[in-house]
């Protein structure tokens, strides 16, 4: 624990104690055992930490809500161990870690390998739904489905054990800490900040990865000025796991090479070399760039009070979902646009930004409201913000019982069919 009570990480050493420290990080669902087929050549040049996520592995389950926070418990729980400079290397969402140390604490990293990552993983809808389906079902339809998202198919065929193990694995995680780590996916965005990743990154995926596949890693190689890119062929998601002699070699290979002097103690800076030509371990075909890599435009600073605007729309969106609100500000004309820009600087940039209640309190009450107005439609995506916001269907439940009273039966009928179908649509699980 550091001095701030930051909660730290469960976490194993392994190898000698005087040999410079290589950090492996776990993705989404997975503890540290999904580097052990890689350690025992590992621990022959480096003292290897492993960690497992908040919840993941039996470790306490103290959630964290972003990929900052889980750095900064990483970070913590380092420091108590007096590691102060190590190589890090990271799938998926440990992935994800990686590339908030380099951004945010490029001091204490030497050197980086991404693997099986994304500058953003998919989109902030799709993880909170699968942050709903958990918080109503369970993790067992999570569970059930990971193989085929982490596996291809001829692995999963020929190593049931393997198969098995991963599906206990995430039946075996605390869905409070699992829910918190998606919301931490769904809030990574770092495309625009890529540019500023300062050490030597090795970025590997597998070629058959269908989560985050080559694309996404062309994409890291496209924006970090001193990076290589490795795909392992007929591996999917987890590549450590299916193809581990691949992973390690490549591992040993970046590290031994890639491991970038420290800052110079006394002025803190450190001579950062040009880029080199970026080889390719092995060259994908010829692609345009999977995406435009924009610097943020610079806004003037506003005088006196600051405009509720930008933190409505971030406040709408993670509320009623990127989806919604994009069918909404692209839809607006000239005729209603005034009313979108009204309804996200006010209701949302003012109202529910203010701290004074919390969002689960908030979808109560506007749930209720909503009922006693006869609002059907709002009320449907009011249901899925709730469900978003962290109530179960059986609270929505009863906010409608509670609406039947004070709001009238007929009212609360109506409000109990469009409920009771957005539920079923939002919290069955998708096989």
């Amino acid at each position: 624990m550091s001095e701030t009570n930051t909660p730290g990480l469960q976490y194993r050493f392994d190898g000698p104690e005087d040999a410079p420290v290589l950090i492996l990080g776990p993705s989404l669902g997975t503890t540290w055992h999904m580097w052990d087929r890689q350690v025992p050549e590992l621990v022959n040049h480096w003292r290897v930490f492993r960690y497992d996520l908040p919840g993941h592995g039996g470790a306490p389950a103290h959630p964290a809500g972003s990929v900052t926070e889980l750095a900064g418990r990483l970070l913590a729980t380092l420091d108590a161990l007096g590691v102060q400079r190590f190589g890090y290397a990271g799938c998926a969402l440990g992935g994800a870690v990686g590339v908030e140390l380099a951004l945010r604490h490029p001091e204490r990293l030497a050197s980086l390998g991404l693997i099986a990552a994304s500058p953003r993983f998919g989109t902030a809808d799709e993880f909170r739904q699968r942050g709903v389906i958990v918080r109503s079902n369970g993790l067992d339809p999570i569970a059930r489905t990971s193989p085929e998202r982490w596996f291809t198919g001829g692995f999963a065929a020929a190593q049931p054990a393997i198969t098995e193990w991963a599906v206990q694995m995430v039946r075996t995680t605390d869905p409070g800490c699992y829910i918190a780590a998606c919301e931490a996916l769904a809030g990574f965005d770092v495309r625009a900040e890529l540019g500023r990743i300062g050490v030597p990154t090795l970025v590997l995926v597998g070629s058959d990865d269908q989560v985050t596949g080559p694309a996404e890693a062309r994409t890291l190689v496209a924006g970090i000025p001193d990076a290589r890119l490795a795909v392992v062929p007929g591996a999917s998601h987890l590549v450590p796991v299916e193809q581990p002699a691949a992973v390690t070699d490549l591992l040993v290979r970046h590290f031994s090479t890639a491991w970038q002097q420290g800052f110079e103690p006394t002025t803190g800076q450190m001579a950062i070399p040009a880029a080199p030509v970026k080889p390719v371990l092995n060259p994908p075909p010829s692609v345009a760039p999977v995406a435009e890599i924009a610097a943020p435009v610079a806004q003037p600073e506003a005088l006196g009070r600051p405009d509720p605007y930008d933190a409505g729309l971030k406040v709408r969106r993670e509320v009623l979902g990127d989806a919604h609100v994009d069918r909404a500000l692209t839809s607006a004309d000239a005729f209603s646009g005034d009313f979108q820009e009204f309804i996200t600087r006010y209701a949302w940039g003012e109202i529910w930004d203010r701290p004074g209640l919390d969002r689960r309190s908030r979808s109560c009450v506007t749930l209720t409201a909503l009922v006693a107005g006869g609002h059907l439609d709002e009320l449907a995506f009011h249901t899925r913000a709730a469900l978003r916001n962290g109530l179960t269907p059986d609270e929505i439940k009863e906010v409608l019982l509670q609406a039947a009273v004070y709001c009238g039966v007929p009212a609360a009928n109506s409000a109990f069919k469009v409920a009771q179908a957005v539920i079923r649509e939002e919290t069955t699980p998708h096989e």
